[in-house]
């Protein structure tokens, strides 16, 4: 390993280092400002608010870490630039291969840790995260549903009470779930209580009636009962044997390989599943090709800053325009299998393509080009005719 060669990988991981914790926090900030409620208005403490949001940053870091590595290449080669140092090393005679070496095991380095993320950090974070939402959802429900006041611990379903007992029993309870859309259902009781047992939570109903309500003509059902039992476990997505049924997200490599037939997130979309899989093997291509799209515009030596800006600015938008065009292929794998190979082919050109414009650009040039050629006849012959014209008035 030479001096350069650490050199050049040092100035590079510090950069990567500190533009992904850079961008890590931005989005740290923005989970944390969206999931705010749950301390103020669920009644948790700030550690759980922090351990929740630090769990969803995995499923954003393989997207963040190629664009991280992206834009700390570009800076180091523009210091390198600016300080004459890629001048220096090109006149020494140092091929294009001297610069690339450090830059390209670092992506490795950065792709290693990105099919890490994919394969086996984000299902576990995406799990125990689910937990907490659960945690949480019943803590809502034994703890923080005030009377007189509906609360809505998530989309379609909402809860009223009128009072509270001191040894913490519901006095006038209504339950509302408009989540299926085909069916709504409406539980009204004198008393209500939250028993937890084996980790398993469930709404105890005394001296009441459910309201149930179907789509189209049909009328409704009113059911009167003397005590009945609501499962709130069942408002996650479980199989009947009481296992989760994982979202495509939340599920190992080996899940996505051979899914359960009979699961209904599978049934239901089959697609996504695909799509998931095969994201998680193409989106570990993309740093290495961020790299050498890099090289291929700023790894040379350039003479003038204008110059240099203008390469570093097309070789961004050429990197984001690849990556945001194979996030948006990801909609076509999850309608038509036939897109399938167009998400690995994609990084795959532009590594061809950048690999194609660095030899061009570190072949040297024999001989002048054609423009220069023409330009210096005319000049010859320009000037030939002015010194026949003195002569001729001489």
């Amino acid at each position: 390993m030479s001096i350069f060669f650490r050199y050049v990988f040092i100035q590079a991981a510090c950069a990567l280092l500190l533009i992904l914790g850079s961008l890590g926090g931005i989005v740290w900030i923005a989970l944390a400002l969206k999931q705010l409620n749950v301390v103020t208005a669920q009644g948790q403490n700030a550690l759980l608010l922090l351990t929740m949001t630090t769990l969803a940053l995995p499923n954003l870091l393989a997207v963040i870490a190629p664009f991280a590595l992206l834009i700390a290449v570009i800076h180091t080669l523009s210091r390198l630039n600016t300080d004459s140092e890629l001048i220096v090393i090109t006149a020494s005679g140092a091929t294009w291969w001297t610069v690339a070496k450090p830059l390209i095991s670092l992506a490795l380095i950065v792709t290693v840790v990105v099919s890490f993320v994919n394969h086996v950090g984000m299902p576990w974070s995406m799990r125990l995260l689910r937990t907490y939402i659960i945690e949480v959802r019943t803590d809502l429900l034994t703890q923080v549903i005030q009377p007189g006041r509906f609360s809505t611990p998530e989309r379609g379903l909402t809860f009223h009470i009128r009072a509270r007992t001191v040894n913490g029993e519901l006095v006038g309870l209504i339950l509302n779930d408009t989540r299926n859309s085909k069916e709504s259902q409406a539980y009204l009781a004198e008393r209500g209580r939250i028993v937890k047992h084996n980790g398993n939570a469930s709404l105890i109903m005394t001296n009441g009636h459910i309201l149930r309500r179907q789509e189209g003509d049909r009328p409704s059902d009113i059911i009167v009962f003397d005590r009945y039992v609501v499962d709130l476990d069942r408002f996650e997505k479980k199989k009947p044997d009481g296992k989760v049924d994982f979202e495509p997200r939340e599920r190992y490599l080996f899940e996505l390989l051979n899914p359960d037939p009979e699961s209904a997130q599978f049934k239901a979309r089959p697609g996504q599943f695909r799509t998931e899989l095969h994201d998680r093997f193409s989106n570990s291509l993309y740093p290495l090709a961020f790299v050498l799209i890099a090289l291929a515009s700023v790894g040379q030596a350039q003479s003038t800053r204008k110059s240099l800006n203008e390469r570093m600015i097309v070789g961004f938008v050429a990197a984001a325009s690849c990556r945001l065009t194979g996030l948006a292929l990801n909609n076509l794998v999850a309608v038509d299998p036939l897109f399938v190979p167009i998400m690995y082919l994609l990084p795959i050109s532009a590594m061809i393509v950048s690999l194609f414009m660095i030899r061009r650009n570190a072949r040297p040039r024999v001989g002048r080009s054609r423009l220069l050629v023409i330009h210096d006849s005319a000049i010859d012959w320009i000037s030939a005719r002015v010194n026949r014209y003195r002569k001729l008035n001489d």
